[in-house]
């Protein structure tokens, strides 16, 4: 779901999420155990804007480089030495059954994940009720209204993979929806983040979805959202 658009085709529906994998980002490094480890100067590969903004946010002496490549072929770059370390999403590794690689887990207050991050989703036809139903049966109800709530934030900031937004819900301890999104500058010069916690209903996590990415985009103003329209990717 990470990287599906926040419309759908016409005649298409989104019924159903599967159980959630960890959202978690984690770092991966043959010399340090951690990025605060890292030496300045140290270059870090991601070709996620969201990644890389963060990363230059917390920690402005590092370096950051577009890394593209499927997994494997990151981690061949790394082992090659084109860069010091990498970043990848915890659920990717665990699908592929590869996480002897990582060094560490990177909590989501040090690295917010992307929206829908570790979800699967299954579309179908809006007029096919067979299949609907099947797929009620298999839907995860936490998880879809999660990824509900933060793909309102995202739809409401008019944005996607290709920019510096991140966003996380969860049910908490009390059995609320705590949710925490943020907007970022490409070079992390500036981060905006806001959070809001409330029912976990479908209508509440939608709301709060939408009113944390309008507070956001009041914030910023036009010109910020104008700075990684023009960002070479």
């Amino acid at each position: 779901m990470k990287d599906v658009p926040t419309y759908l085709p016409s005649g298409t529906i989104l019924p159903c999420n599967l159980p959630r994998e960890d959202v978690r980002d984690v770092f991966i490094c043959p010399t340090a155990g951690s990025l605060a480890e890292l030496q300045a100067g140290s270059i870090v590969g991601s070709a996620s804007l969201r990644r890389q903004s963060q990363i230059l946010y917390r920690y402005p002496s590092l370096k950051v480089i577009n890394f593209r490549g499927n997994v494997q072929t990151r981690l061949r770059k790394l082992k090659e030495g084109e860069v010091h370390a990498t970043l990848l999403a915890f659920a990717g590794l665990k699908r592929l059954g590869m996480i002897q690689h990582v060094t560490c887990l990177l909590s989501t207050d040090e690295m917010l994940p992307a929206i829908a991050q570790g979800a699967i989703g299954i579309a179908c036809r809006s007029n096919d009720d067979k299949m609907a139903g099947y797929l009620a049966a298999l839907n995860h109800e936490e998880t879809r209204l999660a990824v509900s709530c933060e793909r309102a934030f995202l739809e409401t900031l008019d944005g996607s993979c290709r920019t510096p937004i991140a966003g996380y819900a969860f049910r908490d301890k009390d059995g609320f929806c705590s949710f925490r999104g943020l907007i970022a500058s490409p070079d992390g010069t500036r981060v905006l983040e806001t959070s809001r916690r409330g029912a976990y209903t479908y209508e509440d996590m939608v709301s709060m979805g939408v009113d944390a990415g309008k507070e956001l985009k009041e914030r910023a103003g036009p010109a910020f959202f104008d700075c990684y329209n023009n960002v070479d990717r």
